[in-house]
């Protein structure tokens, strides 16, 4: 975890569903909650702007953020994240507290790597769906990693990877693994383009030979030696 996460928060004693919409309109700050690790829940607030920030940048949903309230410092994780469904505007926000010493589970996102040489693509003419973009994981803070890469180079037309065919990094754990080959989900597929997709493609093509070979005619014209005018104009 290369990256690392600090936060500034402020400690609010008004709450409740109209103390946070005043906070939201009138100090441009986001309410949130920080709970866990056998300590009381502290309700804080955030600047809109430097949580805005902070999360753009994907390692922070999978990474210990430090939050720091006065002289106090939490360690905690991301747990749940509200958005305004039409703005771009972050309404509340949770945050688990972690000790060092005991297991988290939290959702890590998925990369998938080498999409571009992927065997049922280039050769099987498919195309890759991803079925999840990220996997709930069980492991020590310190485990945590950013991201679980799932390698596309191997899938052939028709095959798919799953949750057991993943290798998560040393010391982190699948959860849905834990449950039964029944939560084996599907992670990514490889498979045949549809006939509409076909034909868009060929359409696209056509298309474009279309306009090369117009394009050409266009160019032999212009190539020609303008004819002799033969006077029945001025007739």
């Amino acid at each position: 975890m290369s990256d690392e996460f600090e936060l500034k928060a402020e400690l609010r004693t008004d709450v409740g569903k109209g103390a946070s919409r005043r906070l939201r309109k009138l100090s441009d700050l986001v309410p949130a909650v920080i709970y866990g690790a056998g300590k009381d829940a502290v309700a804080v607030s955030f600047s809109h702007k430097d949580l805005h920030r902070a999360l753009e940048n994907e390692a922070f949903y999978s990474h210990i953020v430090t939050i720091k309230t006065g002289r106090k410092k939490d360690q905690v994780v991301l747990k749940d994240l509200q958005r305004h469904p039409a703005k771009n505007r972050i309404l509340h926000a949770d945050f688990l507290r972690v000790r060092m010493d005991q297991k988290l589970t939290i959702n890590v996102p998925i990369h998938f790597i080498n999409a571009d040489k992927c065997v049922g693509v280039k050769q099987g003419g498919g195309e890759i769906s991803h079925v999840i973009s990220e996997i709930e994981v069980s492991c020590l803070p310190g485990d945590l990693p950013e991201f679980i890469e799932v390698d596309m180079a191997n899938i052939e037309l028709g095959e798919s990877i799953h949750l057991s065919d993943v290798t998560p990094p040393e010391g982190v754990e699948i959860i849905a693994l834990q449950h039964g080959d029944r939560q084996d989900q599907t992670v990514a597929a490889v498979h045949a383009m549809r006939v509409e997709e076909v034909e868009e493609v060929e359409e696209v093509l056509e298309a474009e030979l279309e306009e090369g070979e117009i394009g050409e005619e266009a160019a032999g014209r212009e190539d020609q030696e303008p004819e002799e005018p033969t006077g029945e104009a001025g007739q």
